[in-house]
């Protein structure tokens, strides 16, 4: 088992910044992604902000592009999403998700970041 500890969410102005971390531990051998989702309010589906991938490949959602970034500390097993330029559409919940071999996936519990003047 995985888990998975989020922090730094909380409420920003519009082209405020906040880095939002998620401290994994347990078995935590063979994990090989790590990523960022969220969930917008209203119903709308989980989706994919950024994920890391064996520690070297990004990914990101068009949506966010050029304002976030994504990044690993493999010794503390901690992954980070720096958000930049935030935008009122970036409110959601934000939900750590690892991968691990074999297709093991494990989420944390969320952390919520409002965008609002």
């Amino acid at each position: 088992q995985v888990q998975l500890v989020e922090s730094g969410g909380g409420l920003v102005q519009p082209g405020g910044s906040l880095r939002l971390s998620c401290a994994a531990s347990g078995t935590i051998s063979s994990i090989y992604v790590m990523g960022w989702y969220r969930q917008a309010p209203g119903g709308k589906q989980r989706e994919l902000v950024a994920t890391i991938i064996s520690g070297t490949r990004t990914n990101y959602a068009d949506s966010v592009k050029g304002r976030f970034t994504i990044s690993g500390d493999y010794v503390k097993n901690t992954v980070y999403l720096q958000m930049n330029s935030l935008k009122p559409e970036d409110t959601a919940v934000y939900y750590c998700n690892v991968v691990k071999v074999g297709g093991y996936n494990y989420w944390g519990q969320g952390t919520q970041v409002t965008v609002s003047s």
